[in-house]
């Protein structure tokens, strides 16, 4: 579908109305009933809106996403409703009344900044793109507070605004673009765009090389719920500073710029930092804050010898410790009668399922276990525990 009009018309939202939640399953039987009465092409979009709101409901909850309008690519590469309700607070929080949100997508972002009360020219090359984003403008109630523009990002003028946003695309037609140069606009043309406003973000993605991130930049990854989301690079903040952000919370952690932790003997605890925490590099920090140390060099894992409270870090009970090998943590699991088998692994070629399944291809009780596939002082090895 290449035109939203007819969605538009009342006809158009009765018919969205009415295949509102219809299952996968149940999509012909639909189809076939109501293009009796409404134009064939109308009855696909509908449906097709309806297949794409219920796979966006985990990004933008069901209320939301029930009234808005999307995309394959808008639900596939949109900012989830969490991380872009935090990042509007943190532009309020910088005095931002008015952002110019460049490759604004669907509008995801230019939502949540109307909503923290920030005026937003949302601005998207792709017509039909910018004409989804300007109905979910207004399907919630926020089209006086957004601008949606069709235009070149690089030819728009943002100096009467007080902050940037750049969410540049990150997918070509071969899956993800890793090179911050390959993306559509280019890192470095976001850089000179951020560089004319008084504030501005950028959001890349989370596996972006330390080393290209510019000097005058403060970056920060963000995490929900445990996943890594995505990095953004702040300008007219801390330049040069890191900080990794947990949501909900949100919990940052900002960094020191200490060195790597030192490598010790795996203690009583094991602790698995978040991954925002291991892209940010910032593992040498809550090291520090547990008294703890790595189980080697090159792993992100920490351990010590007490139990500390952290946001930062799950915690683990070690209660065993053997080198790899299938057979001995087969009898392992056989005599503590363990029935839930959870595997993590770090530093291991060996896949976690591959492992449950040749370990523990039946039950021997109700107890629960967690196998640590990683090295210790560069041996691969096995830990054994379970949560702290």
């Amino acid at each position: 579908m290449t035109d939203l009009t007819p969605l538009l018309t009342p006809e158009g939202r009765a018919l969205l109305d009415e295949v509102r939640g219809t299952a996968p399953a149940d999509e012909l039987t639909v189809a076939t009933r109501l293009r009796r009465e409404h134009p064939a092409d109308l009855v696909s979009a509908a449906l097709g809106q309806a297949r794409l709101r219920q796979r966006a409901a985990a990004k933008f909850g069901t209320e939301d996403a029930e009234r808005m309008f999307f995309t394959p690519n808008g639900v596939e590469q949109s900012t989830r409703a969490s991380v872009a309700t935090y990042r509007a607070e943190c532009f309020r929080a910088l005095g931002v009344r008015s952002v110019a949100d460049l490759c604004c997508g669907i509008g995801g972002d230019a939502i949540a900044l109307a909503r923290a009360g920030i005026r937003v020219l949302a601005v998207d090359r792709d017509p039909f793109t910018a004409a989804v984003a300007r109905a979910n403008a207004e399907a919630l109630g926020l089209a006086g507070l957004i601008e949606v523009r069709e235009a070149d990002v690089t030819e728009v003028d943002t100096s009467a605004y007080d902050a940037v946003f750049v969410d540049p695309a990150r997918r070509g037609g071969r899956g993800r673009i890793f090179d911050p140069e390959a993306y559509s606009p280019p890192l470095s043309w976001a850089v000179q765009a951020a560089a004319k406003a008084p504030h501005a973000a950028l959001k890349i993605a989370p596996g972006v090389p330390h080393e290209a991130i510019p000097a005058e930049a403060e970056a920060e990854w963000i995490s929900d719920g445990g996943d890594v989301k995505e990095a953004v690079l702040w300008f007219g903040t801390e330049p040069g500073g890191v900080r990794a952000t947990l949501l909900p919370g949100p919990r940052t952690l900002l960094g020191r710029g200490l060195p790597d932790p030192e490598v010790r003997p795996v203690g009583r605890y094991l602790y698995e930092p978040d991954g925002a925490v291991i892209r940010a590099h910032l593992v040498a920090e809550v090291a520090e804050d547990l008294e703890g140390g790595l189980i080697d060099e090159t792993i992100a894992y920490i351990t010590a010898d007490e139990l500390r409270v952290t946001p930062y870090a799950t915690a683990y009970e070690i209660t065993g410790q053997l080198p790899f090998n299938v057979k001995k943590l087969k009898a392992l699991l056989r005599e503590r009668e363990v029935g839930i088998l959870t595997v993590k692994k770090r530093g291991s070629a060996v896949e976690p399922e591959e492992l449950r399944r040749k370990a523990l291809p039946k039950p021997h009780g109700k107890a629960a276990l967690t196998v640590f596939l990683t090295r210790v002082a560069g041996a691969p090895t096995m830990l054994l525990g379970q949560p702290a």
